[in-house]
């Protein structure tokens, strides 16, 4: 039997299919053109990366002082204040040696009074001796009187001779005698000057022994403050590495503390793409631990200095051997919005994808001037250096013998 004939004509089903490319091709026409649209308007000004990463200032905490430790103020994940004690080592070395320039300090104060008393003393001998040396000179001219007086008497018989060297005996003597009192004089002015060189143009507060014995007092005295650690600013504690009863050096890295609220991203561009990349330039970043509903935005902050094969800690060697040419990237520092990142706090070394708008070429590619300010300040510290000069002006007032210092 015959198969029965199809119900569609072949020039109906010519022009269906035709129908049905056209309509493709002007999907594709139409997708190619609202692409072509959105890259000449905004695609083409963007460059996109996902090397990037969260960093952050990782604060090391290390002990300034050695010692055991007594107590620990914080662990691992614990937010901590600036301020805040994180780790206590055994204060009672720091406590003696304080107790020691305490004294020192105070018997300094006391012999560099001494120096002065001696002073006064001084010039009251000189003035005794100087009396004496006024009185030696009387005596002196009294005995040349006589012997003046004697001399023609002698020869004429009215003056026995054992009393004229008598009279002249007394002249020697009150000669000596005056030559002893000046001598005595100018040693009590020689005692007096070299007296004066340990005192002149100084004050007792201001005497150089009584300076060094207070600046060990103060070296002492942070000493012993410094026994607690603190933390340098507000951030999370993490990488813990000290424990209770450890002895522990100066220097030894103990813990860190992360500052979560002043976070930045360093994206990783191709040397190609930094053409166009301007400080200043606008970015959008997505997180992989928030997904794509999350978007951040930030800034350009900064443009390396160098690929980061430049600054690797073994650089290649392209001048030796075979080479393959591997394109270089170039770190990109992003600061982000802080409101953002409170509502959506990130953790250093996540993982980022950035894209960077170039729409605006006015910025700079390196930074054209230095800092104003600071990069980042602490005043936790100051005030162990206050109690420390605060210390050293009660020991001073103390051995000076009045309220305070003036």
């Amino acid at each position: 039997m015959n198969a029965p004939a199809s119900s569609v004509s072949p020039a109906a089903a010519r022009t269906a299919r035709q129908r049905g490319l056209t309509a493709i091709a002007l999907v594709v026409l139409l997708a190619g053109g609202a692409w072509a649209g959105w890259h000449w308007l905004h695609g083409r000004h963007l460059q996109s990366t996902d090397n990037a990463y969260v960093g952050g200032n990782v604060v090391q905490i290390t002990p300034q002082v050695g010692g055991t430790v007594v107590a620990l103020g914080a662990d691992d994940n614990d937010a901590v204040r600036a301020g805040q004690v994180l780790v206590t080592l055994d204060p009672a070395e720091a406590r003696v040696a304080l107790a020691q320039a305490e004294a020192t300090l105070a018997q300094t104060v006391r012999e560099v009074r001494a120096l002065y008393a001696n002073n006064t003393t001084l010039k009251a001998q000189i003035a005794l001796r100087e009396a004496d040396v006024a009185r030696a000179q009387a005596e002196l001219a009294r005995a040349d009187d006589d012997v003046k007086r004697r001399a023609p008497l002698v020869g004429e018989g009215l003056v026995g001779q054992e009393e004229f060297n008598h009279a002249k005996a007394q002249q020697a003597a009150a000669r000596s005698a005056l030559a002893a009192a000046q001598s005595a004089a100018q040693a009590a002015r020689d005692q007096l000057a070299a007296g004066l060189t340990q005192t002149e143009g100084t004050s007792v507060e201001q005497h150089p022994n009584v300076l060094r014995a207070a600046a060990r007092l103060r070296e002492a005295h942070l000493a012993l403050q410094r026994v607690a650690l603190v933390a340098p600013i507000d951030g999370h504690v993490a990488k813990r590495n000290v424990q209770l009863g450890q002895r522990v050096q100066a220097g030894t890295p103990l813990l860190t503390v992360v500052a979560m609220n002043q976070l930045w991203v360093d994206a990783n561009f191709k040397e190609g793409q930094l053409k166009d990349l301007r400080i200043g330039q606008p970015a959008e970043l997505t997180a992989d631990v928030f997904g794509d509903q999350v978007v951040f935005h930030g800034r350009i902050a900064g443009l390396g200095a160098g690929t980061g094969a430049a600054f690797a800690l073994l650089p290649a060697q392209n001048a030796t051997g075979n080479w393959i040419k591997v394109v270089q990237r170039v770190p990109v520092r992003i600061a982000l919005d802080p409101q953002e990142l409170a509502a959506h706090p990130l953790r250093v070394g996540l993982s980022m994808e950035v894209n960077v708008d170039t729409r605006d070429p006015s910025g700079a590619q390196l930074a054209q001037a230095p800092r104003a300010e600071p990069l980042a300040r602490t005043a936790v510290f100051e005030a162990q250096q206050k109690a420390a000069d605060s210390d050293v002006e009660r020991i001073i007032a103390a051995a000076l013998g009045r309220g305070k210092v003036h």
